[in-house]
Order: structure tokens, then sequence, then C-alpha cells
């Protein structure tokens, strides 16, 4: 049993390094191409993401197009940061006493990220919609819902590990 436990966490730690690096990637690639379509290249700002043509903004104006595109890299940033913890959780995971304090911290630090998410996603919603008003229409689904659903989940789990920290640490002293 324990073994099929410690393959499991295995083979969840490859996918959440997958995940991370792919994350990385396309928040670097976002980055690099938003840089270089302002310092040369606008033509690029239709090319920067593949989901959202951005080049209606830039014809807009930069301010636009800096603001909604640096929404979209902070997103993609703090996803990678969650799976960067993730990574540390399985990585240190001892399945003989899973609660522990740094463990605990861990997952609230992925709830708060997860809730900076949202506030991210419901910003860049608000302006998008703010921008269709004026007659910039971008489609783009940021799902900040969704993100705040998942950091309620995630503080949920948060405070259920401080509790089995707790309990644990008093286990060990009544032994």
């Amino acid at each position: 049993m324990k073994t099929n436990t410690k393959q499991i966490i295995s083979v969840a730690q490859v996918v959440a390094w997958i995940i991370y690096i792919g994350l990385c990637i396309k928040a670097g690639g976002l980055i690099i191409s938003f840089i270089i379509s302002l310092l040369g290249n606008p033509a690029l700002a239709g090319e920067i993401y593949s989901d959202l043509d951005v080049s209606v903004l830039r014809q807009a104006g930069t301010r636009h197009y800096v603001a909604v595109v640096s929404l979209l890299a902070a997103v993609y940033c703090l996803k990678a940061h969650v799976f960067y913890v993730l990574i540390r959780i399985l990585s240190t995971l001892n399945l003989d006493y899973p609660f522990s304090t740094r463990v605990a911290s861990w997952i609230d630090t992925i709830s708060q990220l997860m809730l900076g998410m949202s506030v991210l996603a419901l910003i860049a919603e608000g302006y998008c919609g703010w921008l269709a008003k004026r007659s910039v229409a971008i489609t783009q689904h940021w799902g900040s819902s969704e993100y705040l659903f998942m950091a309620g989940v995630v503080f949920i789990v948060a405070l259920v590990f401080r509790r089995g920290t707790e309990m644990q640490a008093e286990n060990e002293l009544t032994i």
C-alpha cells in the first residue's frame, strides 16, 4: 500500500514539474514577446499570445496593451508559483507524519496565491469589460470565479492541515 502511495506521489511530482515548466515557458515567452513588441516590433503584438489577439489593444493604445498583457503575465507567473509550491510540498511530504507546520504553511501560501490570481483576473475582467464599452473587443475568459473557488477550497484544506498538525503534536506529547 505504501509503495503505491509513494508511486502516486512520484507521478504527481513529475506531472507538477511538467506543468510548472510549461507555465514558466508560457509566462517567459509572453513577457519576452511583450517586451520585444514594446521596444522594437509592434507587429508582434498580434502573435504575443495564441488565445488572445492583443493587436487590437496595441492599436487602441499602449497603455491598454501594457495593462492587459501585464495582468495576463502576472496570472501566469502566479500559476507557475502555485505549482512550484506544490512541487515543494510533494518533495518534502512524509507519509509517516504527513502533518507538518511547513506543509500547512505552504498550503496556506497556495490559497493566498490563488486568491491573488482571482483578484488579478477580476481586475482584468473589469478592465476588459470597460474596454469593450469603448469598442475595443477582447474575448478572454479570465476565470476569476474559478480561482476564487479554488482558493476557498485550498484554504479549507490548509485549515484542516493546521488542525492535523496540532493533533499530531498533541499525540506525540501523550505518547
